[in-house]
């Protein structure tokens, strides 16, 4: 799995975290305190639905901690989310995508999906 943390000039955030091999396991995204403003998920080598899961936490245990935010993305599908306002995190944003919403799910999409945030 490919993690990367760039510092990046963005019109409405400092930081982005890219992981273009997202899956069950949860990652961190950042550690300590944050405003989300942006989410790029790209599900289009996927014949289902896949959900990313984000946690305001950094001890996560995917499909036993209950997801702070779910977005689900459908199949074949690209989509952008942007939060004007933004998501604010203390702990830390914590990721995974699976293939069921809720808290249960714990199986990871049968392809690559990739993971684009931005924050401060």
């Amino acid at each position: 799995m490919t993690v990367q943390a760039k510092t990046v000039a963005e019109p409405f955030a400092n930081s982005r975290s890219e992981d273009t091999a997202a899956g069950a396991t949860a990652q961190q995204a950042e550690t300590g305190s944050g405003t989300l403003f942006m989410l790029d998920i790209d599900n289009s080598n996927n014949s289902a639905v896949t959900y990313l899961k984000l946690w305001d936490q950094t001890s996560i245990t995917v499909g036993t901690t209950v997801p702070d935010w779910i977005f689900p993305v459908p199949a074949s599908t690209r989509r952008v989310f942007t939060i004007p306002d933004g998501l604010a995190f203390s702990t830390g944003l914590g990721y995974a995508a699976v293939t069921t919403g809720g808290t249960a799910g714990t199986t990871a999409p049968s392809s690559s999906v990739t993971v684009k945030l931005s924050f401060d």
